[in-house]
Formats: structure tokens, C-alpha cells, sequence
């Protein structure tokens, strides 16, 4: 093999050793920051992983939100409606659309108990949502002639 041979399957094989560290490493990267979505019916059956950072969503059930009487505690039951219902515990501000029978969906860990320890709330609306500011200042906008 003569040396402009040589040289070139050198440089091949540093160009694709590099290209397949490359993509391990961004394969890495991606796993250890890609949080999976949850329905209540997997977390229940417990086939969503302990300790995990996830995804969980579904319904707020009716009466079940209770906010602790000093801090920004709130523990609530997130149920599919089809038997799959676990406990929720968030502390923090909830946002302004959370309510009973509303849909949301929650970031965190379950714990071993089952408890989703929820570290960030979203909580779902319809198409037709506008913010209470806006909706006061479209109200009053139309009541003036």
C-alpha cells in the first residue's frame, strides 16, 4: 500500500471514528434530558419508572385539591375517568387554569409510594382561551361605544 493510500484510510477511519462519537454523544445528551408522557393508567399499573423524571397527565379530580395551610403545598388526584387515579403532591404557584376537572400535565418523579412528586404544572385549556386581562379589556372595550 503506497502512502497517498495510507493517508487516506487513515483519515477515513479518523472521519468515521469521530462521526460515531459524535453521534453517541448527542445520544447521550438526548436520552438524559427526554422526559416520556405518562398516562394515569401506566403509572397505576406501574409500568412508568420510580425515580424518573416524566411526564404525567390527565384530569384534576372533583374535590380533590388540597392546599397546605402555610406554603405553596397543594396535594390533588390526577385520574384518566377510567378507574386510573393517582396522588399528586406540587409545591410551588399552580397556574392561574388550574381547577378541579381540569386537564393538566405535570413534570416529575414518582416515588415509591406511588405519589407523583410534581416540580412543574401546566394546566391545559381550549382553543378559544384568552387571559383574564385581555378578556376584561375586550369586555370593557365593547361596552363603550
Amino acid at each position: 500500500m503506497n502512502r497517498v493510500r495510507r493517508g487516506r484510510l487513515t483519515a477515513a477511519v479518523f472521519l468515521l471514528a469521530g462521526t460515531a462519537a459524535t453521534v453517541a454523544l448527542v445520544l447521550v445528551v438526548l436520552n438524559e434530558n427526554i422526559n416520556a408522557f405518562h398516562p394515569p393508567e401506566r403509572i397505576v399499573n406501574g409500568t412508568a419508572p420510580v425515580g424518573v423524571t416524566i411526564r404525567a397527565g390527565g384530569m384534576v379530580m372533583p374535590g380533590s385539591v388540597s392546599r397546605d395551610a402555610e406554603g405553596l403545598g397543594v396535594s390533588f388526584v390526577l385520574s384518566d375517568f377510567q378507574g386510573s387515579d393517582f396522588p399528586v403532591r406540587f409545591v410551588g404557584i399552580l397556574p392561574d387554569l388550574f381547577r378541579e376537572g381540569q386537564g393538566i400535565l405535570a413534570t416529575g418523579q414518582l416515588d415509591a409510594s406511588g405519589t407523583f412528586m410534581a416540580h412543574e404544572v401546566l394546566a391545559k385549556h381550549d382553543e378559544n382561551y384568552m387571559p383574564p386581562e385581555i378578556a376584561d379589556l375586550a369586555a370593557h372595550q365593547s361596552a363603550d361605544p
